[in-house]
């Protein structure tokens, strides 16, 4: 018998309350740089996902989903703490400073890790999901996209990033070989920790379809005849790469028979709208930037025993919800500093109005006024979405509207025709948080 918690706890889905007395295995997979429209389940006429799209198939699946930042160290550390940026203190990938040496290189490398001590020490104020976990005697591995240092420093009881600058650790060093070299070393955690009888958390979070677009010669030469530039045909060969990767994770969970009582999350760390004319590069409007291409995502959470499968196209979800949703899973309240929401609990679905995400420059410039680098502010209600730009965006203070179910691809910006929407949503937003001020109002 898999290891049993004391507690029993109730919620409700789909308006049933049930009772957990088994802890669930706990996956979560995270897309790295994959625009929200690239799914076969989301509409793409041209990418195959088949793996990815029968997990939306079996899940309950939020096709208005959004992450809390369209850059990945931001955005990942929002979904391992349940905190938003300008709570946990990471708010971009590295910290400002000049160098003469090459950026990237080991004397750059080993600069930015000592700059960043402070980020890293200011995020490890605030538990992770596996630390949170590890009480309830589960152990955990990290693999692929980490920002946080050696694996450990994020509460992993096992992983794959050394987070060594001498030897390329920044973002993942080692752990970004999963999935483009293999699943192996989730498969030896998984035995193992199934042999000690021990649940299990896995962070699955591939370079995939991250660039360099190097998919195998088989998905680029389907794709070629179908894409308008190479630089796509190999971005879209990437996200299938990626969907192969999953089928192979999830079958590996069905091999060994923990389907039913495994909670699979599924959800992207940002946006990317690939530009045709520049292999590996993203275009305008996507990564980096508040549009939809760059923080929407389609979040799933699949669990057999507890979740019946639904397509909600309706209710807003945010990656903030996945901390909060996973320790309800495991009979666990959230942390009180938690902004996110059971999306296992119906009613506070429904009775959610808005979310919220922010854009921050690439470069930190101080880790106790995140301020200082905001770029807009983004809110999210049942028909608009507003950005506000900050500080840190001084070309363009243009607030922008648009009616997000009409418009998703914001096309046409509302704000003039509509100024007392804007006045009511920026209240809200000031009301959430005060990004002139750096001050929580809640």
């Amino acid at each position: 018998m898999r290891y049993l918690i004391s507690l029993a706890f109730v919620f409700l889905l789909s308006g049933n309350a049930f009772s957990q007395t088994e802890k669930p295995n706990i996956i979560y997979i995270l897309s790295d740089d994959q625009s929200w429209t690239d799914y076969g389940f989301m509409g793409h006429p041209h990418i195959e996902t088949p793996n990815i799209d029968q997990l939306a198939a079996d899940g309950l699946t939020f096709t208005r989903g959004y992450v809390t930042a369209p850059l990945c160290s931001p955005s990942l550390a929002s979904i391992i703490t349940g905190l938003y940026p300008y709570q946990h203190g990471i708010t971009g990938n590295d910290p400002l400073f000049t160098s003469e040496k090459p950026r990237y290189q080991t004397d750059w490398q080993t600069a930015r890790s000592r700059l960043y001590k402070d980020y890293l020490d200011e995020f490890q104020k605030h538990p992770t999901v596996p630390q949170l976990l590890q009480k309830l005697g589960y152990v955990s591995f990290q693999s692929g996209k980490w920002w946080g240092g050696h694996w450990s420093e994020g509460g992993f009881t096992d992983g794959m990033t050394h987070g060594d600058p001498g030897r390329g650790g920044r973002h993942g060093d080692e752990g970004l070989k999963i999935g483009r070299e293999g699943m192996d070393p989730i498969f030896d955690f998984m035995d193992q920790a199934i042999s000690d009888d021990d649940p299990f958390f896995i962070w699955y979070a591939p370079f995939l379809p991250h660039s360099p677009h190097t998919p195998p010669d088989s998905l680029l030469q389907k794709y070629l005849p179908k894409a308008p530039a190479e630089a796509v045909a190999s971005y879209w060969a990437m996200c299938e790469w990626l969907d192969i990767t999953v089928g192979q994770l999830l079958d590996k969970v069905e091999e060994v028979g923990l389907t039913e009582n495994t909670l699979v999350v599924f959800v992207t760390d940002n946006g990317w709208i690939q530009d045709p004319d520049r292999p590996n590069r993203y275009a305008p409007g996507s990564k980096q930037d508040p549009q939809d291409m760059g923080i929407r995502t389609p979040i799933i959470y699949k669990w057999p025993a507890k979740i019946s499968p639904r397509m909600d196209t309706k209710n807003l979800a945010s990656s903030v919800d996945m901390a909060v949703t996973t320790l309800a899973a495991v009979g666990m309240d959230p942390r009180p500093e938690m902004q996110g929401i059971n999306v296992m609990d119906k009613k506070a679905l429904t009775k959610r109005k808005q979310i919220y995400s922010m854009d921050f420059s690439h470069d930190m410039v101080a880790v106790d006024q995140p301020e200082k680098t905001l770029e807009s502010r983004m809110l999210i209600s049942d028909q608009w979405k507003l950005i506000d730009p900050g500080p840190a965006n001084p070309s363009n203070q243009d607030v922008l509207l648009y009616d997000i179910v009409k418009d998703p691809m914001e096309s046409e910006n509302l704000a003039e025709e509509k100024p007392g929407i804007v006045k009511k949503l920026l209240a809200d937003l000031d009301e959430w948080w005060d990004g002139d001020t750096g001050s929580d109002q809640q």
